[in-house]
């Protein structure tokens, strides 16, 4: 039983780790990647919006009623009835993994509409939140007053941002429950790292787009991209019946939706500053970038550069910067559907296919090959590059003049914490306790644990560790008995006298019910992704959404009843005597050696800001905790052959103030 046991913890935690992992390093929210995309169609020039316009509403032939007559519905609200092709590019990637795939989800699943809405309500509450630069430290000749004032003024912006996102995220995952492990596995969404600073543009792209290089979002969008021109190509080439071009306008639509999405991730700030580093990196180098900016140069060249924002910080800039690009890309589908002459124009591929592209984006690492009718030739190649030229160009790769690289709280670590606390306890053991009292204690402990906080946001919760300490306690307020003698004994007249004792804590998250992903831990057998959808869910509030963290200009609150519990043993290496009353009236007081086990459970939490570097974090927290210290192994010690004294379990509800080190790995 207990191997069994262990078994399913290691198994439990090898599994958060894995979630952790995966935590969603999407770029733009959906509502940014649809509003860009609405930008785009609708700054089309005349000609070219009444074509894309045209190929829309053959696209829609027999399935009118899930999309939308509108293909960019600029003016569209909260619960959508359909879906448009403006939403499509933020359907790819993120709730999608190819564009079969995706457009498999758009026609037929009954939850996207649902995704839609959360979507539509996440843009109206981050449209209330201004995108400022955090402010993180006192400037120079600055009134504390004031600096204080901007600090928790800037708090209250994260604050908000934070809690809308919390809110989307959490109804996203119950919409979509591979939401957040979909595609965390790879590098999909980010821009490849350029190895020199002496690499063009041209060599850039062939760095990207060639055969077995790493997936990036350049890499993903020129694949998809193609498959969407060759589509065209047919279009403009071919004699097809209504059903036939339906068919195949709808799968270029797809392609094409699918490609701009990995496009549009390209000029989020925290996509670009490289990718290298482990997943940790990775993610708290993006979600930095994101919030802070970044200045970068486009492949145009010349002196001009721009700051860009990223994630859920888009600004009406950042969202005309990203159109443009977008905008190339559809006119060169548009002009090959309809045989227009371009500087580069693409060739007729007759075995291109007419349903959307397989390419699974989330499993592959790699680019593969494409069929021998399919591939790149030198006109797709510049075509490509005419959108590539207005992108910024990525961070250098790890080495000299690399960006500066963040970590996020994730992976392994070692910590130090120490602690103190006050609990209010009803009485005593004995039922001759006079009244009820306090207890002071301190503690000191060492931690090992996972980093999983921000699985899916800011506000989430996904910490796992067990530690390990000495606890001394305070002799309690209250009385052993209302006696003479009890006044005159101080330590040993206390109800409950000082202690010092063997302290231990655990803390995981749980899915349903405390514990539950211990004893589901079987379930990585059978069904590894039903596991990791549950430690996600887990890490950001549990099922039943009760625990989620409140962000406020002021900390983080929550409620976290069932996610830890710690153990104090008292007696295993002392011995602990308290006084009893005798056992006849007027006799002498009885000396009870004892040993005891306090249980306690935090309720709530309350974390002020706090502080973490690339390898270290440290925090204060307070927590409101309830316990039960049971006494055990009560023996009279004095006078010789007393009658035993029953002892009985004490119940207590405290404040408690936690410093938490921690160094990650």
């Amino acid at each position: 039983m207990k191997a069994t046991f262990g078994a399913s913890a290691v198994s439990a935690l090898l599994a958060f780790a894995l979630a952790g992992a995966a935590a969603p390093a999407f770029a733009w929210v959906y509502p940014e990647h649809r509003d860009i995309a609405v930008l785009s169609v609708n700054t089309l020039d005349p000609e070219r919006k009444a074509l894309f316009d045209t190929l829309w509403r053959e696209a829609r032939a027999g399935y009118e009623k899930r999309l939308c007559q509108n293909p960019a519905d600029k003016d569209q609200g909260t619960t959508p009835d359909c879906i448009d092709w403006a939403a499509l590019p933020a359907i790819a990637g993120d709730h999608s993994c190819s564009s079969k795939d995706m457009a498999d989800i758009v026609l037929n699943s009954p939850w996207i509409l649902s995704v839609a809405d959360v979507a539509a309500q996440l843009k109206l509450d981050l449209s209330r939140v201004a995108v400022e630069a955090p402010y993180e430290r006192m400037r120079d000749g600055a009134n504390p007053i004031t600096d204080i004032k901007r600090q928790i003024d800037s708090e209250a912006l994260r604050a908000q941002r934070v809690n809308a996102l919390r809110t989307a995220d959490t109804r996203l995952q119950r919409a979509d429950p591979e939401y957040a492990t979909r595609a965390g596995s790879n590098n999909a969404h980010f821009l490849l790292a350029r190895p020199s600073t002496e690499m063009s543009g041209q060599e850039y792209a062939a760095l990207t787009l060639k055969i077995g290089s790493e997936i990036s979002a350049i890499g993903v969008y020129g694949w998809f991209h193609l498959s969407a021109l060759q589509k065209a190509s047919r279009l403009a080439n071919e004699k097809l019946s209504p059903e036939e071009r339906a068919a195949l306008t709808r799968a270029m639509f797809a392609d094409e939706a699918f490609a701009i999405h990995f496009l549009e991730d390209v000029y989020a700030s925290g996509h670009i500053a490289g990718t290298w580093g482990d997943a940790s990196q990775r993610k708290g180098t993006h979600d930095y970038y994101n919030a802070n900016g970044l200045e970068v140069f486009t492949w145009v060249g010349g002196s001009t550069s721009m700051v860009l924002m990223g994630d859920a910080h888009m600004r009406a800039e950042d969202a005309e910067r990203t159109a443009v690009a977008v905008r190339v890309s559809l006119e060169q589908v548009l002009d090959t559907a309809t045989g227009r002459e371009r500087v580069a124009s693409m060739r007729h591929t007759p075995g291109a296919p007419a349903e959307p592209d397989a390419f699974d984006v989330c499993k592959n690492d790699t680019l593969p090959a494409r069929p021998e009718p399919m591939r790149v030739h030198r006109e797709a190649y510049q075509m490509g590059f005419e959108v590539l030229r207005p992108t910024p160009v990525p961070s250098l790769a790890q080495g000299l003049g690399a960006m500066p690289r963040f970590r996020a709280e994730v992976g392994p670590f070692l910590g130090i914490a120490g602690s103190m606390d006050a609990r209010y306890m009803d009485g005593g053991f004995t039922d001759a306790t006079v009244g009820n009292g306090w207890i002071g204690g301190v503690d000191l402990s060492f931690r090992a644990g996972l980093g999983l906080d921000g699985v899916l946001n800011e506000s989430g919760d996904g910490l796992v560790f067990a530690s390990i300490g000495i606890r001394g306690d305070s002799p309690s307020t209250n009385k052993y008995a209302d006696t003479t003698l009890a006044d005159q004994a101080g330590n040993l007249a206390a109800a409950i006298p000082a202690r010092i004792g063997l302290s231990t804590r655990l803390r995981m998250p749980y899915y349903l019910i405390p514990g539950d992903l211990l004893f589901a831990a079987p379930l990585l057998l059978f069904s590894p992704k039903t596991y990791q959808n549950m430690a996600v869910v887990a890490g950001n509030g549990g099922a039943l959404g009760l625990q989620d963290g409140w962000a406020t200009r002021y900390g983080r609150f929550q409620f976290v009843l069932g996610r830890e519990i710690g153990a104090t043993f008292y007696g295993l290496t002392t011995t602990d005597t308290l006084l009893a009353p005798s056992e006849t009236p007027n006799g002498p007081v009885r000396f009870v050696n004892f040993k005891s086990t306090f249980i306690d459970v935090p309720i709530f939490e309350y974390r002020p800001y706090r502080s973490f570097d690339t390898t270290q974090s440290s925090e204060l927290v307070f927590q409101l905790f309830a316990g039960a210290d049971i006494p055990y192994g009560e023996k009279v010690a004095s006078p010789a052959g007393a009658a035993n004294v029953p002892l009985k379990t004490v119940y207590s509800i405290g404040l408690r103030l936690i410093f938490d080190w921690r160094r990650y790995f």
